[in-house]
């Protein structure tokens, strides 16, 4: 029988019922040496001590195997929680490494970094972890992963073993990464000796953290965005208590921001990557941004036209329902859709026309200088660019993003074959109602380009 036993931080009250119990019935006991005085009046008299160098871990897991195969209650110490950068994982993996029948058992103890944040107050009551600096059995460039994801996640953050004699220079470079992502201001406290009658905290904040003050007793402890000091109490708020419901706005504004946050690097215009950012905002997805095609300022010229009042023709009542009424009603631009009226009707019937591209044929006729909008039918968006090639009529621009199977790819083919007329498309067979809609929204809000942080 092994069991695995954490016994705190030093302090005699710091270590649990389970793990005197435990040290008591022991008939050997093997830990590094220094730990031995603060179990010295919980050891019988008749128990078998063995202490290690610190170095000499995996020397301590293959002497605890021997004996618990003599049959000896075996107790491995060691500080804080077993299971935390401790012996627990040496021992199991020698155990079953070598398929051995033995009894495991860990005694759980009070963690460096759990006793820390009960010293400073609440540090830890939002999401956490630890990163040890310890490069000894972690390769470094695997540490310096940790550390950037942690950094980058905002996660409050406890540096188990940052600095010693030979590892001088791990904290410094810790310090660096996280300036990167982090105020200079974040707090951050040196905890040293917790628990024992040696122990001292010190708080400071990211920027003025000196790494030459940090020693191997230590656990450094580093706040997130949002943890402050009271007095001496560090404090990471659990949530947002002040936190209001947001308003239509304000969840569009913060969404555009995300998406924004996480655009690739490009080289498209202003009007074009707002489009774009419409695009995805409608869709959740970011491939959008390569399926949008425009022709050059086509947003930017429909903005000016739709804010001099200018007629919008739809194709279906779903494009016509997705345009901002907001945005209509102010610049008091009429939204046509004569699907349903009664002489597209009569025209889809006499000429054989899907009713879609009666009703556009119809519209072509009555508002020739319109800005179309094409969301479904592709039959509606073939009957426009070929009026337009005609030279029947001469719109402000088509928006051709019907979605499908049949004449879909090749009426905007067509469409690409504009070259006076301001247009845009969703490539290939993408589309549909509410990307149309997106992107006359796109040309009413262009202004709104100007106040996003675009990638370059």
């Amino acid at each position: 029988m092994i069991k695995v036993v954490g016994l705190g931080p030093g302090d005699q009250k710091y270590i649990i019922p389970m793990a005197t119990e435990a040290v008591s019935e022991a008939t050997v006991v093997i830990g590094y040496h220094y730990y031995f005085q603060f179990i010295q009046h919980l050891i019988n008299p008749n128990t078998l001590c063995i202490g290690k160098e610190l170095s000499e871990e995996e020397k301590r897991a293959e002497i605890a195997v021997e004996y618990a195969l003599k049959g000896e209650k075996v107790v491995v110490i060691g500080s804080g929680d077993a299971s935390v950068y401790a012996m627990a994982s040496l021992v199991y993996q020698k155990v079953a490494k070598d398929e051995l029948d033995i009894e495991l058992e860990t005694v759980p103890g009070i963690s460096a970094f759990v006793t820390a944040g009960s010293k400073l107050g609440a540090i830890l009551g939002h999401d956490f972890c630890c990163i040890s600096l310890s490069d000894l059995m972690t390769p470094w460039t695997t540490i310096v992963k940790r550390i950037k994801a942690a950094a980058v996640g905002d996660f409050v953050t406890g540096l188990y073993n940052p600095r010693s004699k030979k590892r001088y220079w791990q904290l410094q470079a810790l310090k660096n990464i996280y300036l990167e992502h982090r105020s200079p201001e974040t707090p951050v406290a040196i905890c040293k000796q917790l628990g024992r009658t040696q122990e001292n905290i010190t708080i400071t904040t990211l920027g003025e953290l000196n790494v030459e003050e940090v020693d191997m007793f230590s656990v450094v402890m580093i706040g997130n965005s949002q943890t402050f000091q009271y007095k001496k109490h560090l404090i990471t708020p659990r949530g947002y208590l002040d936190r209001k419901p947001m308003l239509g706005k304000e969840i569009q504004v913060a969404s555009f921001k995300e998406i924004t946050d996480n655009l690739p690097s490009n080289n498209f215009p202003k009007d074009h990557l707002w489009a774009a950012i419409r695009c995805i905002h409608t869709s959740g997805d970011f491939e959008y941004i390569n399926y949008l095609e425009t022709s050059v300022e086509a947003i930017l010229t429909w903005q000016n036209y739709l804010k001099n009042g200018g007629t919008i023709v739809t194709d279906v009542t779903m494009v016509q329902s997705g345009i901002t009424k907001a945005f209509t009603n102010k610049y008091k631009n009429q939204v046509i859709c004569l699907l349903n009226d009664p002489k597209s009707l009569e025209i889809a019937v006499k000429e054989e026309l899907t009713r879609s591209q009666a009703g556009i044929k119809l519209a072509a006729k009555k508002y020739p200088k319109a800005l179309f909008v094409i969301g479904n039918a592709p039959t509606a968006l073939i009957e426009i660019v070929d009026q337009i090639h005609a030279g029947t009529i001469e719109p402000v621009g088509v928006i051709g993003v019907p979605v499908g199977f049949i004449n879909v790819i090749e009426s905007k083919e067509r469409l690409k074959m504009l070259t006076n007329t301001p247009y845009a498309l969703i490539k290939e067979k993408r589309g549909g109602s509410n990307f149309a809609a997106a992107i006359v929204n796109a040309a009413f809000t262009l202004e709104e380009v100007e106040k996003l942080d675009l990638p370059n």
